[in-house]
Order: C-alpha cells, then structure tokens, then sequence
C-alpha cells in the first residue's frame, strides 16, 4: 500500500476540526486525521507493506522547464537554492515535520526523492512491485497507474476516510472511456487547472475522450490532425495544430516517473514502534492520544 501522504493530510487538515489541538494550543487535526486514515486503511484491507511517499520536491524544476505553467499559482515563495515553497495553510503547515517525525517514529517508511513528487515515488515502487499494489490518493493523476492485470488499483476518499471509491480499469473505462495509460492523454488534453497544466483550448473531458476512442491514443489523434481524411472538425484540427509544442512536451509532465532512485527502507507494515521513546515524547508534546493509540493497537493485531 502507497499513501500520497500530502494529499491525505490535506484531506484530513479540511476534514477534522481545527479545535482538535494540542495541549499548547496548537491545531493537530491534520496530524491525527492521518493517523486515523492509517488505521483504518489497515483494518480495512491489511497491507502486508505500507510506504508513506513524500514530496521532496513537489514542482520540480524539470517539469517547469517543460511547462512553467506547473503548479504556478501555488507557489508562496520562491526559493532561488531548493524547491518553491507551496501555499500551505497557515495551521497546516507546523504540522507537517510532527507528521514525519510520527511517522518514522511509528517505523512506518516515508520514502522521498529529491527533485521528484510524491507521485513518482509512487510510480517508481508501483514498477518495482511485484505483487498487487494499493495507491491512496486524492489526485486524480496517479489513475495512471491502474492496471488490472498486475493487480494495480486507486483508492480515492470521495468523503472523509471512512468512503473511498475503488478505482479499477472497469471504473475507468466507465468514467472516462480509457484505461490507466490512456490518463494520461485525457489528462493533458483536458489540461488540469489545479496543477497548471493548459490543455489544449476547446478540448474538454468529453471531446477527449471521444477523440481518444477514435484514434487510440495521444499519437493517434496528432496522426490525424495531418491526415486530411480523418474525422476532425476544423475547429479540432486547429487547435490541435496550434498545441503542438504543448502536446510534444506534455506527457513527460503528466506521466508519473518509474525509474527514480530511492534511499534504502523497510516498507513492512510495524507491529511495535521504532522508537519507542521518541513516539512517547510526540503524543505528550501534540496530545495525539486516542488517535495514536487505536493505531498501535490496529499494527499489534
């Protein structure tokens, strides 16, 4: 099992109460939201390894090379020597260090790269997998990933921690009439404002799809813009015409990388903590109590 921590943390930052706080005052609802997401995750489906991936880098410079557009409107500050610092929420951002320091505390592998996302440390162990693999993630992106007959699949919170939606290639090929690599050509036809990415003016979810349907894939639909016989409207044609400098360099942008270099770690699932003391010391200071607790019990199982 692969938890996209970011993007779990931010849903249990907007999820739980920022009443839930530390005995100082400070809000902790995003620290034990995930602990309660963790918990759940393995009572519900039993993860023999669990790696907690993380965005050392969560706009690398070589995607913004490609398309500066890249997560532009969530950069707080720029930082000349190392990544961009993200727009983050002022209560959610002093949560983050006492998430990893929990984490590793826990024994539970948090795996990151540097000038790479989370997201392609989930690709990276996703290829290296050989047995089924379990993505959580509430971005969309990684449905990339979904392959059936490797046993690849997403599980998305639609509501909480308690609802996820179970995303194989038969709910793929339902939703958006493509199966897990063909994502990634809807995805940068489309364009994506959440992350930046353009798109291709005029080609919305539904027209992409069909375009997809009747010429393959991203090559396919190029092939056709040249072939004065294909099934194009005019209007199409154009805008594809004029998106070829974006559609050359999109799928590298898009498409999660597989062949990241990874520090060395365990990714099994502990029974007891890695270290105990420091685990001790962390649930005083930030008042994880039952959310910490129902955790080791769950791991002890």
């Amino acid at each position: 099992m692969l938890l996209d921590t970011a993007s779990l943390y931010f849903r249990a930052y907007f999820g739980v109460p920022d009443s839930v706080r530390a005995p100082d005052g400070t809000p902790v609802n995003a620290v034990r939201g995930l602990l309660e997401f963790i918990t759940r995750l393995v009572q519900d489906h039993h993860p023999d390894d669990l790696v907690a991936c993380w965005d050392n880098d969560w706009r690398p410079q070589w995607r913004v090379d490609l398309i500066p557009s890249y997560k532009a409107h969530r950069v707080a500050v720029e930082t000349a020597a190392g990544p961009d610092e993200e727009e983050t929420p002022d209560t959610l951002a002093p949560q983050v260090p006492v998430i990893a320091a929990v984490l590793d505390a826990l024994g539970i592998a948090r795996v990151g790269a540097d000038g790479y996302e989370a997201d392609d440390v989930i690709g990276t162990l996703t290829a290296r997998a050989s047995g089924p693999v379990d993505i959580v993630t509430g971005d969309r992106d990684l449905f990339q990933l979904v392959d059936d007959a490797r046993g690849r699949r997403v599980l998305y919170p639609l509501k909480g921690v308690g609802s996820l939606q179970l995303t194989d290639e038969a709910w793929l090929r339902e939703r958006y009439g493509v199966d897990g690599p063909g994502y990634v050509d809807l995805a940068l036809l489309r364009g994506d404002p959440s992350d930046g990415l353009p798109g291709v003016p005029g080609i919305g979810e539904k027209t992409a799809a069909k375009l997809l349907d009747a010429f393959g894939d991203l090559a396919g639909i190029m092939a056709a813009v040249d072939d004065p016989a294909a099934r194009l409207t005019p209007s199409q044609r154009r805008r594809l015409d004029e998106a070829r400098a974006y559609v050359a360099v999109a799928p590298t942008v898009v498409r999660v990388a597989s062949d990241v270099a990874l520090p060395a770690f365990d990714p099994a699932l502990p029974t007891e903590p890695r270290d105990p003391a420091a685990l001790e010391e962390l649930a005083a200071r930030w008042g994880l109590g039952g959310a910490l607790q129902r955790l080791l019990t769950t791991l002890r199982r």
